[in-house]
């Protein structure tokens, strides 16, 4: 990767960390009633009966009450356990514990299944730093989803979740960079 393009990811990505950092609990107790409804009408919408999602960390916009919604009616919910070889392994959300993975992300202590469970759903929710008008999505830079993405063969359709600031003009972005179909935000629904 050219320094001048890792330079503009690395800021941009401490311009939105620190941007989510500083937003007030009122302003993210609001998003997250606002994000549940959009992705229960997404999800009801498509018809999805399992989805791939991924338990929100304190700063991310929250999905969990949403997985919690998508549980609670039967679809079947896929959470990523990262591995140590940079791809994914999923296990099913049940409603039971937690615990962190080796890189501290949450994750599910149900039964690990294989980085190909994820061709069996019909949604996946991927978390972002940001996403342009192009559908274009920076993750956080570990390249775990954009890995995953790449690497399916039929893949259904992908949403990032963002709060409604982080839909911008322009993403930098590289060849193994994937695009999503679309974004949930606060505000709404925008499929590309």
């Amino acid at each position: 990767m050219p320094a001048d393009l890792s330079n503009e990811k690395r800021a941009l990505r401490a311009e939105l960390r620190e941007r989510r950092r500083i937003m007030p609990s009122t302003e993210r107790d609001a998003a997250t009633v606002a994000l549940t409804e959009n992705l229960e009408r997404l999800a009801t919408d498509l018809g999805a009966r399992s989805v791939a999602a991924y338990l929100s960390r304190p700063e991310e916009p929250d999905i969990r009450p949403f997985v919690h919604w998508a549980h609670d009616r039967g679809i079947r919910v896929l959470l990523p356990v990262s591995r140590e070889d940079g791809l994914l392994d999923w296990a099913p959300y049940d409603g039971g514990e937690e615990a962190l993975d080796p890189y501290g992300m949450p994750a599910p202590t149900s039964e690990l299944l294989s980085p190909m469970a994820i061709s069996e759903v019909e949604l996946i929710l991927a978390p972002a730093a940001c996403v342009d008008s192009r559908g274009m999505r920076m993750g956080w830079g570990r390249g775990y989803f954009d890995k995953t993405l790449g690497s399916m063969e039929k893949r259904p359709p992908v949403y990032a979740v963002l709060f409604d600031s982080e839909l911008v003009d322009e993403v930098p972005s590289e060849v193994h960079d994937q695009r999503v179909d679309g974004v949930v935000r606060p505000s709404g629904i925008l499929t590309f």
